[in-house]
């Protein structure tokens, strides 16, 4: 939890410091977007040929580059002297940060019995929570204080200590037991390649979708309070926070879930809830009502996360599982690279509303596409 806490805390820095760096850089929506995108798509390329990596030299080195590696480019742009400067030091954040997932949830899936991994996975998803429920927090009242590059800096020097000293901790545990060892329970046993094809493929599209068009739209949350409702960028900070809140309790219980009532079933309910939970940010009043709109937004992301990452170790080998989480990852912050700046362009030429309405419309018609796929499916051998 500390050393997901600790990659994050800096990548989440971004979209709550959005109205800052849009003001000192005098950007558009769609400029604003590219910023995002430096870091999501250069992350996103990065989970390839680290999943494949962490397979064969071990997750180690891979999370200590994601936490110590995160830091010190989060240090760099701390202080680019320009926009151009900052874009490439964000690159390199995402180069450094793109094995840590592939590589701590191979690990933890190693540690556990199966059972046990959903509330395991949704235990290790409270770190990234708490980064993306402080970091707004933090970041916004650094940067009202001594300006947004404080928060690159000022978070970048203790996380990249912590960073070395996870390498050591890791480095005394020694070599974790492989998770078949001793396992012989049928149960267990993967289904043939055709039958997993069939529910894997449609059930990862629905989550990696889900992922990208809630991350992509949170991006402009800030943004929106502050243009659309007229608040203050303290606001949106606490609004982009409230959201991430959700992920302290829904992703265990969403893990916890999948355990009990299968992770195909948890990944679709959350999937049906947050389509048009997109079109009621057109509608919801600035307050109260915003405010359970967001809410709910971050139960639906929450619930999903864990019962995906279970379900995607669950139909894949240990030796090759890494790479296949490589994948899965490379798709969710590769798509969030391309559409976050595409949602800024379509603010810019249709407003929110429309906005928020094509993307309500376009997570719908997802969810409708790969529930069918799955319910075709949902007879043949398969785990759950």
């Amino acid at each position: 939890m500390v050393a997901h806490f600790g990659h994050h805390l800096l990548t989440a820095l971004l979209v709550p410091l959005s109205p800052f760096i849009r003001d000192e850089f005098a950007l558009d929506y769609a400029q604003a977007g590219w910023v995002v995108a430096a870091f999501t798509l250069s992350y996103g390329i990065a989970q390839l040929p680290a999943g494949w990596l962490a397979d064969r030299i071990g997750s180690r080195t891979l999370i200590t580059v994601g936490i110590s590696g995160v830091a010190v480019s989060g240090l760099l742009v701390g202080i680019s002297p320009t926009h151009v400067t900052m874009i490439t030091f964000l690159v390199l954040m995402g180069i450094t940060g793109g094995g840590y997932h592939p590589a701590s949830v191979s690990l933890i899936s190693t540690l556990v019995e199966p059972k046990d991994r959903g509330r395991a996975l949704g235990i290790h998803q409270i770190g990234g929570t708490g980064s993306y429920f402080l970091a707004p927090l933090i970041a916004v009242a650094i940067a009202t204080a001594v300006g947004w590059r404080g928060s690159f800096i000022g978070l970048a020097i203790p996380i990249l200590a912590f960073g070395i000293v996870f390498y050591v901790l890791l480095g005394r545990q020694g070599r974790p037991k492989k998770a078949d060892d001793g396992i012989s329970n049928s149960h267990f046993e993967l289904p043939t390649r055709p039958a997993r094809l069939a529910r894997l493929v449609p059930l990862i599209t629905l989550s990696i979708a889900g992922s990208v068009l809630v991350f992509s739209t949170l991006s402009f949350l800030p943004l929106f309070i502050v243009d659309h409702f007229g608040g203050s960028e303290q606001a949106g900070a606490a609004l982009l926070a409230l959201t991430y809140s959700a992920g302290f309790w829904a992703a265990p219980l969403g893990g916890y879930l999948s355990d009990r009532l299968g992770t195909v079933a948890v990944v679709l309910a959350a999937s049906v809830v947050i389509g048009p939970i997109f079109y009621l940010l057109n509608v919801a009043s600035y307050g109260w009502g915003i405010s359970a709109v967001l809410l709910v937004m971050g139960v639906s992301l929450y619930l999903r996360m864990p019962a995906a990452e279970a379900y995607v170790i669950s139909q894949t080998s240990e030796r090759n599982r890494s790479t296949i989480l490589g994948i899965y990852y490379f798709g969710a912050a590769e798509g969030a690279g391309v559409i976050t700046p595409t949602i800024g362009y379509l603010i810019d030429r249709f407003g929110f509303s429309t906005t928020f309405t094509i993307v309500s419309a376009t997570m719908m018609a997802i969810t409708l596409g790969c529930g069918v796929f799955l319910w075709r499916s949902r007879n043949r051998p398969s785990l759950q």
